[in-house]
């Protein structure tokens, strides 16, 4: 700085010559003495193998499921037990409301209720129709004079409805020699043959039988 003859002040230029070039030194040397920085880059990759280790399987247990299970509730009815009429016995004792002396009906187990009592079951006797040994003696038909004359033999079987009174009411041909041999027996049947009806508990009734008729020769006739 310095002062010139009217008082103001400046730089002289000298100084500022000195003073710039000072600090291009600077500049330059800090400029010079900079690193120089390379970069070298390696364009071959270089690996290397590691193994994997594959970890032993392990064993999964699967839960065991239970298979689902049912219960289904089965509603018996009640177990009725056969009670015949002897062996009811009824109770009697004292109404202590009136004092009058009632009987009460027993109960009956397997009933569901008091004095229930159910009737056994009842298996008919059956019979059946056999022939009355009182016309046991016209039993056999006429012989056909046609087929007598002829010297044919043969045999007849039928199926008769035998009605409660014990007489025939239906003749069914079953098998016959002949027509012949057929008509003298359903004759026979319907107006001669007597039976003792078959019976239900003793009460006769209808039933069908089936009986067999043979027609022979006498070496006579």
């Amino acid at each position: 700085m310095y002062a010139d003859r009217y008082g103001k002040t400046g730089i002289k230029p000298g100084s500022l010559t000195v003073a710039i070039g000072l600090n291009g030194a600077i500049l330059a040397a800090l400029i010079f003495s900079t690193p120089e920085i390379t970069t070298t880059i390696d364009t071959v990759l270089r690996t290397r193998n590691i193994p994997i280790v594959v970890p032993p399987p392990v064993d999964l247990v699967k839960p065991k499921i239970k298979p689902k299970t049912e219960t289904k509730v089965v509603e018996q009815a009640p177990i009725e037990r056969l009670v015949t009429p002897d062996q009811v016995v009824p109770t009697t004792g004292l109404n202590y409301v009136n004092g009058t002396t009632e009987t009460t009906p027993p109960f009956v187990p397997g009933t569901g209720g008091l004095g229930t009592i159910i009737e056994p079951i009842h298996i008919p006797t059956l019979t059946g129709a056999v022939r009355d040994p009182k016309y046991i003696n016209v039993f056999q038909p006429t012989y056909p004079a046609g087929e007598r004359r002829a010297g044919n033999e043969g045999r007849v079987t039928v199926r008769v409805l035998i009605g409660a009174d014990g007489r025939v009411k239906q003749v069914i041909k079953v098998s016959a020699a002949s027509d012949a041999f057929f008509e003298v027996t359903e004759r026979q049947a319907l107006s001669k043959w007597r039976f003792k009806p078959a019976t239900r508990d003793g009460v006769p009734q209808e039933s069908w039988q089936t009986l067999s008729v043979s027609f022979v020769l006498n070496e006579d006739g």
